[in-house]
């Protein structure tokens, strides 16, 4: 179903709150993306990093009127929300764990329903409308998300039967592989730099806002570093998904070449994010777990382009 039209309750993310006069200038030290960029008709993925560059998070974060929403993996967010409480406390800002405030829904193909909802959002990706309390985000490949207070939910998913199938969730993340986007989630933290799940091809790492944590790691690997690890798309053949932080093998290395980032199934086989070692994939022959069933490889709907990237 995930190339047909449906919606599904994004249950599986959370939201982190910075509200505050301080915010933007607060959060601007501590992710990746460019909070100057942003306005509230747009939005954009993102990271933040220990020192060394490795990612603790990833999420999309999305202005409101006095701060910022970060939408990342629940299992994340309780670390995330302490950790920086701790930096914010010179700060102007107030943090908080806002998940059971908001309910969100993952639409595909379901433009039309948001123009029942008065929200006429654009094609562009990441672009961003409000409207009658409700916020409607434009995905890099074409699906939308609707976020509303969660005294909505049960008006709005009533709304939403009656005009598109429900999915699994499943399926949203089925779509989410097929746009290339990683995620960090409980399993993978602290295990990649940004530039490993591609994050920086999809606009999530800005090169020319300045410091961040981590900053001087990740800059140094797009501008002096040869990259040996990165996202690549997978097919594998069965019903069983396997876990984000699976390990996938290869001949070539006597131990891991690479773990799962995301999987979900598809009709008839599983399909799969992975970081790997490059020589691993060029020599192909790339398992989950040591002897375990073979990977095909898939591509990506984007390029890696090093030069337009460090234009961000």
């Amino acid at each position: 179903m995930a190339d047909s039209a449906f919606f599904c309750t994004l249950t599986h993310e959370g939201l982190l709150a910075v509200r505050g006069t301080d915010a933007a200038k607060f959060l601007q030290g501590q992710v990746t993306c460019n909070l100057n960029y942003l306005s509230q008709q747009s939005s954009s993925l993102g990271a933040r990093c220990t020192p060394k560059g490795r990612m603790l998070s990833s999420f999309r974060i999305l202005p409101v009127s006095d701060g910022y929403l970060l939408a990342m993996a629940s299992e994340l967010l309780e670390a995330q929300l302490t950790e920086l409480k701790k930096y914010a406390v010179f700060s102007k800002s107030t943090l908080s764990d806002e998940t059971r405030e908001w309910v969100r829904f993952g639409l595909s193909g379901g433009d039309g329903v948001l123009v029942t909802l008065g929200l006429d959002l654009p094609q562009d990706a990441n672009s961003v409308v409000h409207g009658h309390g409700l916020i409607a985000l434009r995905l890099s490949d074409g699906r939308a998300e609707l976020w509303a207070p969660a005294s909505e939910a049960d008006t709005l998913e009533a709304r939403l039967c009656s005009q598109l199938p429900q999915a699994p969730l499943n399926d949203w993340l089925l779509a989410q592989i097929r746009a290339g986007i990683g995620q960090v989630v409980g399993a993978t933290r602290e295990q990649f730099i940004p530039q490993m799940i591609n994050l920086q091809a999809v606009g999530g790492v800005s090169f020319k806002k300045g410091c961040y944590t981590g900053q001087e790691i990740v800059a140094r690997m797009q501008y002096l570093g040869k990259l040996k690890r990165r996202l690549y798309r997978l097919r594998l053949d069965g019903n069983d998904v396997p876990a984000a932080g699976s390990e996938l093998f290869s001949p070539v290395h006597g131990s891991s070449v690479g773990e799962v980032v995301l999987a979900a199934q598809a009709q008839a086989h599983v399909e799969l994010l992975a970081v790997l070692q490059e020589d691993a994939v060029k020599d192909g022959r790339i398992s989950l777990g040591n002897e375990g069933p073979a990977v095909q490889l898939l591509d990506l709907p984007y390029q890696l382009d090093a030069d337009r990237e460090i234009q961000y």
